[in-house]
């Protein structure tokens, strides 16, 4: 099922949750709803649910508007961020619940129900559990047993809020990797809220990166993270090194290195920022041309990755090499060492306007 937000807006008192939001989800596409907290990606999916109310816009599932439809007429399946199972009903019972519940007509039989709860709980891997209480659960299989809950009235839709949110790393980066397997054999459109910028990364197909109650961007992981739209889109996605300077004929002079800034379009002496990624710089013990000079004051070996921290008169610059990267160089800390960006993207500081730029 496709779905369509148009010009959805959304005010508490005098905050802005969302505003003039406009979005659409493919049949079949498992989407990202990133930011940080506060920037309306949890209130732009209980609208999307009908939980919520939006104060303008409206909402389309596959052509249809769904705006003043009610909640149980959607038919969305909800997964959330603390599971809400039922703590005195067993995990087979969690699952068939809204089967159970559904109206005389459209109610399966009992024996109907028995086979789909079995073949839900086979699918995410958890049969064995039938008969156990959530009690006696771990998190990770608890939150398994919501989406089979959540799935086991056929929604045309499935919403996820912070699923993985009250989970350890471990337990988030196994479940995130079971979603993404999972979602590719069943296909159900589906749409998830996260903070985590990693889980949005590894997991989505598409990703929407909100702002304030503003979309910032709408790409492929690959999109928003290689190609920022933004600053925030920039910052937000990953580490980022900001290098300061100046336009001049057309180029940005950041002290050593100049880059072109010509699509820029910005009047000399305008102030522009260089976002660099720790892994797009090249360090050298020995000078380069067109780069600039630091001191390392710290090493970190990370597995197979190497970060260094560089000051660079009076900032930090953070440098991630792959450990055969650094042990060609085998820099330490207090060493003098030469950098330069191998790609960036340079905005202006006051209208944010940009232009990318690779040397």
């Amino acid at each position: 099922m496709s779905i369509d937000i148009r010009n959805v807006n959304k005010r508490f008192g005098n905050f802005v949750a969302l505003n003039d939001v406009n979005l659409s989800v493919q049949t079949g596409e498992l989407v990202a709803l990133l930011g940080p907290s506060g920037c309306g990606k949890t209130t732009l999916l209980r609208i999307i649910a009908g939980l919520e109310p939006a104060d303008s816009g409206s909402i389309l599932f596959h052509g249809e508007d769904t705006t003043e439809r009610h909640v149980r007429e959607r038919q969305v399946g909800f997964v959330f961020q603390h599971y809400a199972l039922f703590r005195h009903m067993t995990v087979f019972e969690n699952v068939a619940f809204g089967l159970r519940v559904k109206p005389r007509k459209e109610r399966p039989n009992e024996n109907a129900i028995r086979q789909k709860v079995h073949k839900l709980l086979e699918l995410v891997q958890l049969d064995w559990l039938a008969d156990r209480y959530p009690s006696q659960l771990s998190g990770g299989q608890r939150q398994r047993i919501a989406l089979a809950r959540a799935l086991a009235v056929e929604p045309r839709l499935l919403l996820l809020d912070e699923p993985f949110g009250a989970l350890d790393a471990k337990v988030r980066k196994d479940l995130r990797r079971w979603l993404r397997r999972l979602h590719d054999e069943i296909h159900v459109t589906s749409v998830f809220v996260t903070h985590d910028q990693e889980e949005a990364l590894e997991v989505a197909d598409r990703i929407v990166v909100l702002n304030k109650g503003h979309i910032e961007q709408v790409g492929s992981p690959d999109e928003v993270y290689s190609a920022p739209a933004s600053p925030f889109v920039y910052s937000f996605l990953g580490n980022v090194n900001l290098f300061h300077g100046r336009v001049a004929e057309g180029w940005a002079d950041l002290g050593g290195v100049r880059v072109d800034a010509a699509d820029t379009q910005a009047p000399d002496g305008a102030h522009a920022i260089a976002y660099v990624r720790p892994h797009d710089i090249e360090l050298s013990r020995e000078e380069l041309e067109q780069a600039l000079e630091g001191n390392v004051i710290e090493v970190r070996l990370l597995g197979g990755l190497v970060r260094l921290v560089l000051t660079h008169g009076a900032e930090e610059v953070e440098v991630e090499l792959s450990r055969e990267a650094y042990l060609r160089e085998a820099v330490q800390p207090g060493e003098r060492v030469f950098f330069r960006p191998r790609q960036a993207r340079v905005f202006l500081a006051q209208d944010e306007a940009g232009a990318d730029y690779t040397i």
